[in-house]
């Protein structure tokens, strides 16, 4: 890697958008290795970056944050108005002023507030937080014998753990669930951001008032003296980096071990299954885009000034250079954490939370099995992730009743004075109140807090 050179590069990148990429990303990885460090890609119709695929390049870029500025501010297409606002690349690649896009003291600065915050949360703690939110997802699907375990379970676990983790009370978290959702399915992503946003901001005026033992309470709390829209945007993040790619552990891992080349009986433990997907099916599989400062030659590709270079942790993780610690898989080795000042900060939490997860998944459906044949699955089209499309599965039906054995058996004080409470009006003060109000619908995170706490 030189730096700087005159030429350009040519366009006609290869395209990392369609169905093709989608099912063998492989291909354009070696076709890129093979002229290379790195080479021109096409992150969306029309929209050109580079892509590195050595591990050691890759290496190089990620720890030099003064020639690979990470701040999206910098883009030429998108500051001369190339960019389209509604470019699906910008919920990616968009600025935020957060720990992802952020460089020198304030990276330094926000980072700090976050690293400290998530230091707070155990991993015995998260693992008792997602045991309860399994078994309510479970007990949703356990007696049809047949569910998708992506929207079913993948999805909507660490959605509804984040809620957990940020201290959210019902109406809150059934906004953040919904909006976040839509924002990851792209429905209406611009009015799914204003959603996530006010709700967040209502959050975080709660929590100044009401601070609790959570993630917001502590980040607001935190020296660093974040304002109200760094705190937002830092939770955006932190939700952000931590449930497409959650989702994406848990599933990939998942059809290994339901494979047939994951038996049951004799293929990969969780843990095992896991580091294999970490390396070989990286749930974020490209991302950390680097703006360079001047033009960069990688080898034969030159990277222009200000021109996205984005860094496929897949790529390097196939690198031929690591044929043996990908064969020993090595946990140390690999990129899907990604590497230097911008490394994930919570790759421990994220192996524990979906760890508990496929654990309780399978010992509650011990006789789990993938309901076609994996060769007909299909991966979900998009340059950033390795992320399935579905992964349907059958299992023999079990009552769902793995929420009702949590519930402490109430003394009979408390069952008379749940029926009092039941049978007075809106007013709170007998039957003699006004007409009660039609019941709002609940979402997911209000329906999980009502069997909890019932």
């Amino acid at each position: 890697m030189n730096a700087p050179r005159a030429s350009a590069p040519t366009g006609g990148g290869c395209p990392m958008h369609d169905a093709a990429f989608a099912a063998d990303p492989r291909q354009v990885y070696e076709k890129l290795r093979a002229g290379g460090a790195a080479g021109a890609v096409e992150l969306a119709p029309g929209v050109e970056g580079t892509l590195v695929v050595d591990h050691g390049t890759a290496l190089q870029v990620l720890r030099n944050t003064e020639l690979f500025p990470r701040d999206s501010r910098r883009w030429r297409d998108l500051v001369e108005g190339r960019i389209a606002a509604d470019n699906p690349l910008l919920p990616m690649l968009g600025y935020r002023p957060n720990t992802m896009f952020s460089d020198g003291s304030t990276h330094l600065r926000l980072r700090k507030a976050v690293t400290d915050s998530l230091a707070k949360l155990n991993m015995s703690r998260i693992r008792r937080e997602v045991e309860p939110i399994a078994d309510h997802l479970l007990d949703q699907f356990s007696e049809r014998g047949r569910a998708d375990l992506l929207s079913d379970y993948a999805k909507l676990l660490p959605l509804l753990l984040f809620n957990k983790l940020f201290g959210c009370p019902a109406g809150i978290g059934d906004t953040l669930t919904s909006s976040m959702s839509a924002i990851f399915d792209g429905r209406d992503p611009l009015r799914a951001n204003e959603e996530l946003t006010a709700c967040l901001m209502e959050l975080i005026a709660l929590k100044r008032r009401q601070p609790g033992d959570d993630i917001t309470s502590w980040l607001i709390q935190h020296p660093a003296g974040l304002t109200d829209a760094e705190l937002n945007d830092q939770l955006v993040m932190m939700m952000g980096a931590g449930v497409e790619p959650e989702r994406n552990l848990i599933g990939n891992t998942l059809l290994l071990m339901l494979s047939a080349s994951g038996d049951r009986d004799s293929g990969p433990q969780i843990e095992e299954a896991m580091d294999h997907v970490l390396w070989n099916a990286s749930p974020i599989a490209n991302y950390a885009a680097h703006y360079p400062v001047q033009d960069v030659d990688f080898g034969g590709h030159v990277a222009e000034a200000n021109t996205p270079v984005l860094i496929s942790f897949a790529g390097a993780n196939g690198d031929p250079r690591l044929a043996e610690a990908r064969g020993n898989q090595s946990k140390g080795a690999h990129l899907a954490w990604g590497a230097g000042p911008h490394a994930c900060p919570a790759k421990d939490p994220a192996q524990v939370i979906a760890s508990a997860a496929i654990e309780r998944l399978l010992n509650a459906l011990p006789d789990l099995s993938l309901a076609v044949p994996e060769q007909e699955l299909r991966w979900r089209p998009g340059p950033f992730h390795r992320a399935l499309v579905s992964l349907p599965v059958n299992f023999s039906p079990s009552p769902a009743t793995r929420m009702a054995a949590r519930r402490p058996q109430p003394t009979p004080g408390e069952e008379r004075g749940a029926r009092t409470a039941a049978g007075r009006g809106t007013d709170g003060v007998g039957g003699t109140g006004g007409t009660p109000e039609p019941a709002r619908k609940k979402g997911f995170w209000s329906a999980f807090l009502d069997v909890f706490r019932a």
